[in-house]
C-alpha cells in the first residue's frame, strides 16, 4: 500500500523532531502501526527510545523457516499447531500475521507473447452472468464464448445452464457463424472438455472427442497454471462484460441472444485488431476465414437424451417439468430427446409425444388429446368395474345387458341404474325382478323397477330406503302405525263412572 508524500513527511517529522513513538504517530494520524514502521525503515532513521521487546516467535524462526522452505504451501494454522507443541505461547492471529511476512514467495514468472497463424487456433470457455427468473425457476445465465485467436472475432451465445449439450451447441453455432473452424481449439480444464488430468496424462470427455472427430479439429487443454495460453478468451470475456452486458436490458433469452449476435457482427467486429492495430477485427477475419477448416455436410446431433421411468400417471419428468404422454404407455421406460425448442418422447423408435420445451419449474405441459384419452379410459374402466360388480351379485343381469346391447341401449346408464336398485332392494329381489323383465322381453331399468315395486306391494312392505342415505332421510320413509281411537272412548267412560257428587 502506498501513502501520500505529505503523510510520509508528517510521520518522519513527528518521529524525528517531536520524538513520538510509533504507536502515538499511528493513533494521531489514524494509520496502521506497520505503516509507520515501514516509512521509518525506508527512511533509514535510527531508532530512539527504549529498545524493542524481543518477540516470542524469535526462538522458533529457524524451525519455521526450514519448514516453510520444505513445505512452502503449509497452512499457518497447521504450522501454529506444530510451534505450539514446541512451546510457543503467542496468539494464533498474530502468529498468522508473522508467518505471512516470512513465507517464501514464488519468483515472478515472465511470459512470452504468443502469436498464432490465421485459421490455426480458437479458444472457448463458459462465463457466468447472474441468473434469469422464468416462472418459478431461477436458472443460471451462462455465456458460451469462442474467439478466433488470430483475428479475435467473437462468438457469443447465452444458455440457461452449462450442460454438455449446450457446450456442443455453442460450438456448432460458432462454426456456423464463421462458416468454418480452426485446426485447434484451446480449452481451459473444465469438465466439459477434461474429465481428469494427472500431469501430462489427460482423460478427455468422450463426447467431446466424438464431436472433434466429426469436425476434424484437435481439442487441446491449456497447461496448468499457464493463464497466458488462454489470455485471448479471458480478455474477450472481460470485454463482453464491460462493452456488451453492462447496463443492458432484455426481455427474455431469445432477445438477449439476438442482441448478442448483432453486437458481435457490428461493434465487436469493428474494434481494432490486437494483432495489428492498423486493421479492424472484421478486416482480420476476412483474411482468416478462407484458411478455416470447411464444415462437414451434416451437423453433429446435439439433442439431450434421457431415459425415464414412467409411473402410474401419464407424465414424464424432464428438466424440472412434467410432460404428458398417451395413457397406454404408463409404467414403462421411455426415452426423452430434447433440443432448445422441443421435447420428444419415444417408446422404442416410435415418437409418442411432442411438446414445446418449458424452462419453468414444476410445470405440467399437457396436450388436450392425452388428457381426453385418459378421461375416456377412466370412464370405460369405471363402467367395466360397475358391470363386474353387478353381474357378480345378480347373475341374470348379464343376460339383461346383452339383450339391451342388441337393441342399442346405453349400457352405462343401464348399469348405473341397476346398481342403484341393487343398493336399495338387495341382490335377491333384483335377481327376481331382472328375471321378470327378461320374461317380459323388455330389458330396461324401468321394467326392472316396476317389477320390484310390484313384488314389494304384494308383500305389503314399505318402500325401501337406500343404505347410503343419511339416517334422518331414511326415517322420513318409515311407516307410522295409526293409534286406535276407541281407546280415547274408554278414557271418557272411565271419567263418567267416577264423577264427583254434588253437595
Amino acid at each position: 500500500m502506498t501513502i501520500k508524500a505529505e503523510l510520509e513527511a508528517q510521520i518522519l517529522r513527528f518521529y524525528h523532531v517531536e520524538k513520538w513513538r510509533c504507536g502515538t504517530i499511528a493513533k494521531q494520524l489514524r494509520v496502521h502501526r506497520e505503516t509507520v514502521q515501514r516509512v521509518l525503515a525506508h527512511a533509514g532513521l535510527p531508532r530512539h527510545g527504549p529498545p524493542p521487546r524481543p518477540s516470542m516467535i524469535e526462538p522458533y524462526l529457524p524451525f519455521i523457516q526450514q519448514t516453510l522452505e520444505k513445505f512452502p504451501t503449509l497452512t499457518a494454522s497447521r504450522l501454529y499447531s506444530m510451534v505450539r507443541e514446541r512451546g510457543y505461547k503467542g496468539a494464533p492471529d498474530h502468529f498468522r500475521h508473522l508467518i505471512a511476512q516470512r513465507r517464501p514467495r514464488r519468483a515472478a514468472e515472465a511470459f512470452l507473447r504468443l502469436r498464432t497463424l490465421p485459421g490455426e487456433q480458437m479458444q472457448c470457455d463458459w462465463a457466468h452472468f447472474s441468473h434469469m427468473e422464468i416462472g418459478r425457476a431461477r436458472r443460471p445465465l451462462m455465456a458460451f464464448v469462442m474467439v478466433l485467436s488470430y483475428s479475435r472475432d467473437l462468438y457469443l451465445r447465452f444458455f440457461l445452464d452449462a450442460r454438455m449439450e449446450n457446450f456442443l451447441r455453442g460450438h456448432v453455432g460458432a462454426f456456423t457463424h464463421w462458416g468454418g473452424l480452426g485446426k485447434v481449439i484451446l480449452y481451459d480444464n473444465l469438465k466439459s472438455a477434461v474429465l481428469e488430468r494427472q500431469g501430462d496424462a489427460i482423460h478427455f470427455n468422450p463426447r467431446l472427442l466424438a464431436f472433434a472427430a466429426h469436425y476434424r479439429f484437435e481439442p487441446r487443454p491449456v497447461a496448468v497454471y499457464r493463464g497466458n495460453e488462454k489470455g485471448r478468451i479471458e480478455r474477450a470475456i472481460r470485454h463482453i462484460r464491460d462493452a456488451f452486458f453492462a447496463a443492458r436490458t432484455f426481455t427474455d433469452l431469445d432477445d438477449l441472444n439476438a442482441q448478442a449476435e448483432h453486437w458481435c457482427r457490428t461493434q465487436a467486429a469493428d474494434r481494432p485488431c490486437p494483432e495489428d492495430r492498423a486493421m479492424t477485427v472484421r478486416e482480420a477475419f476476412a483474411k482468416e476465414q478462407p484458411l478455416l477448416l470447411p464444415l462437414p455436410e451434416n451437423p453433429y446431433p446435439v439433442e439431450e437424451q434421457l431415459e425415464v421411468r414412467v409411473g402410474k400417471t401419464p407424465y414424464v419428468r424432464f428438466d424440472l417439468n412434467d410432460y404428458t404422454i398417451p395413457a397406454a404407455h404408463v409404467r414403462r421406460t421411455l426415452t426423452v430427446r430434447a433440443d432448445l425448442q422441443q421435447v420428444r418422447v419415444f417408446d422404442g423408435d416410435q415418437v409418442i409425444a411432442r411438446h414445446p420445451r418449458s424452462y419453468d419449474r414444476d410445470a405440467q405441459i399437457e396436450l388436450p388429446g392425452h388428457i381426453h384419452e385418459l378421461k375416456e379410459r377412466k370412464r370405460q374402466a369405471s363402467q367395466h368395474r360397475g358391470v363386474n360388480s353387478l353381474t357378480k351379485a345378480v347373475p341374470a343381469s348379464q343376460l339383461l345387458l346383452t339383450r339391451a346391447a342388441e337393441r342399442g341401449a346405453n349400457l352405462g346408464a343401464l348399469t348405473n341404474g341397476l346398481l342403484r336398485l341393487l343398493e336399495r332392494y338387495g341382490a335377491a329381489e333384483l335377481q327376481a325382478a331382472v328375471e321378470d323383465a327378461l320374461a317380459a322381453g323388455v330389458p330396461h331399468t324401468n321394467t326392472v323397477r316396476l317389477a320390484l315395486e310390484r313384488r314389494r306391494a304384494e308383500r305389503g312392505e314399505p318402500p325401501p330406503v337406500a343404505m347410503s342415505l343419511p339416517e334422518h332421510v331414511r326415517r322420513k320413509d318409515t311407516p307410522v302405525q295409526p293409534h286406535r281411537l276407541d281407546s280415547y272412548d274408554q278414557l271418557t267412560t272411565d271419567n263418567g263412572d267416577h264423577e264427583p257428587e254434588n253437595h
